[in-house]
């Protein structure tokens, strides 16, 4: 099964990651730092759209089996740093569960009685403990933290598991509310519904169990909860998380604080 998008959205799941209010008369960044989808399909009319924002880097969050499956599509020019958070996921790799659905019965089989909403709240999870993921996610913040790499598009498979971790993770370091992250995060239920709805579609058409796939092409907020719940019963808070968790030191996060907000 190829994720296709059918979107009127040069790539689907995109959007600023700017642009929210903080406490201080703040606000998060605007052109800074974009998120998307992957970039595998693009035409050269969306690669001269990502050049005209003037992109340049590009961090791909996927397996080594998801970038076999679908190279990506850069910006003319841009930097592309692969940061691989689910490496040591074993079953949990994206790219094996994209292989389960190209089989609609099976995957149906495997998958039955709510299986794909119990993977997920594991695998967000597991973005938090797993080791990878912690020298993943302190080496994506430690890049983000560089200026001279601005401005950036981040990515995974749809933007919206890996990609809606770190951006959440940004926004609440960044003083963003909760109800507003929340919002942001389930936001890509919606974008990735309407940019790959045919997918549910076709996995119906050829004997797949609509109620095994929809999970899969969306967001809950039980699943940002879980990761949320495993951050502060590790480390008690997002800076915690960060420090000590992702190892990062006090001149990146304070660089993260200067680069991501401005004056409203």
């Amino acid at each position: 099964m190829t994720l296709t998008a059918a979107a009127a959205l040069p790539i689907p799941n995109f959007r600023d990651v700017g642009g929210h209010l903080v406490p201080g008369g703040l606000c998060v960044r605007r052109g800074l730092l974009y998120r998307s989808a992957a970039l595998g399909d693009v035409d050269q009319d969306t690669t001269r759209w990502l050049a005209d924002l003037d992109i340049h880097t590009v961090f791909d969050l996927r397996t080594q089996t998801e970038r076999e499956h679908g190279p990506s599509g850069l910006p003319v020019g841009a930097r592309h740093i692969i940061i691989d958070v689910l490496a040591d996921a074993g079953a949990a790799d994206p790219g094996g569960m994209f292989e389960l659905l190209r089989d609609p019965p099976r995957a149906s089989a495997v998958l039955g009685d709510d299986g794909a909403e119990r993977f997920f709240p594991g695998a967000y999870r597991d973005m938090v403990r797993l080791p990878r993921a912690r020298l993943a996610f302190g080496e994506l913040y430690r890049y983000l933290a560089d200026t001279s790499l601005h401005p950036a598009l981040l990515h995974c498979m749809t933007g919206k598991d890996r990609t809606g971790w770190a951006v959440a993770v940004l926004l609440t370091f960044r003083g963003v509310p909760y109800d507003v992250e929340l919002e942001v995060y389930l936001r890509s239920d919606a974008e990735i519904r309407a940019a790959f709805g045919h997918v549910i579609d076709d996995f119906v058409a050829r004997g797949g169990d609509r109620h095994v796939i929809e999970p899969l092409m969306g967001v809950q907020q039980s699943f940002l909860e879980a990761a949320f719940d495993e951050m502060t019963t590790r480390h008690g808070s997002v800076e915690a998380y960060l420090e000590v968790g992702l190892e990062l030191d006090r001149t990146v996060l304070e660089a993260l604080r200067r680069a991501f907000l401005e004056p409203v």
